[in-house]
């Protein structure tokens, strides 16, 4: 099993969290970096640990920060993100996020990289903005069905949190039903959404076996099954070994 996405450098013990993921089953953790120190935090937790991929970019919330990009082009990273638009936050300008967003998208597609997309409240605009990308497309804790036509129209992978798992997330269920055996992803997106049998917990990569059922049963499948084609698609989307 592999969680696609997972905030390690914001756990208090890494290390711990990726020895109870392993003895849970999940042996794979695509790690996030937001951000040239989150980044930098991220490649050397990963370092020496087996089955951790990285992946960096400036959060549409960092996006008024100044963060320079170049990390973006670091041979270990093997994908772009998270990176998008949130409308809902507005945590920086949209005309920040516009530009820094439409920037990533270019160096990603000039190195081969797949990217991963944060929308929230911006369905409209980051569609627009990933028409004309021609690389592999991930949409991270996938929580806006308004893109979901898209996303199938399009190819784009889909990737369901914890919230996946919640009484009030019929429609986010809905959605899991829709999604192609090879284009669906689970994650945490730890330290955040622990699924319903540990909300209120700080979330951590073992948790998405939580998320995997709940996809398994939404989508009457052997989780089984579904965890080791999630896997297969995780490789295909990140160019994982």
């Amino acid at each position: 099993m592999i969680d696609t996405h997972a905030h390690l450098d914001a756990l208090d013990d890494p290390k711990g969290a990726l020895e109870r993921a392993r003895a849970a089953g999940v042996e794979r953790v695509v790690a996030i970096g937001s951000g040239s120190a989150s980044t930098r935090a991220t490649l050397a937790i990963a370092e020496g640990e087996p089955g951790v991929a990285v992946a960096a970019g400036v959060h549409p919330h960092q996006a008024a920060d100044g963060e320079p990009l170049d990390v973006l082009l670091d041979d270990r990273i093997v994908a772009v993100g998270e990176i998008g638009l949130d409308f809902y936050r507005d945590y920086a300008p949209r005309d920040d996020q516009r530009r820094v967003f439409d920037r990533q998208l270019q160096l990603a597609e000039e190195h081969g990289k797949a990217v991963i997309i944060h929308a929230r409240a911006a369905d409209d605009e980051t569609a627009a903005a990933l028409a004309g990308f021609e690389g592999t497309v991930v949409l991270h804790c996938f929580s806006s069905p308004g893109l979901l036509p898209v996303a199938l129209d399009r190819g784009y992978y889909v990737s369901f949190a914890g919230n996946v798992t919640y009484a009030k997330a019929p429609e986010l269920r809905e959605a899991a039903r829709a999604v192609p055996a090879g284009r669906i992803l689970a994650e945490t997106d730890c330290p955040y959404l622990a699924p319903q049998p540990l909300r209120g917990k700080r979330n951590e990569p073992a948790y998405v076996v939580h998320t995997l059922a709940s996809l398994a049963d939404t989508r009457g499948e052997d989780p089984e099954e579904l965890g080791r084609r999630i896997d297969e698609n995780a490789t295909a989307a990140f160019g994982l070994a």
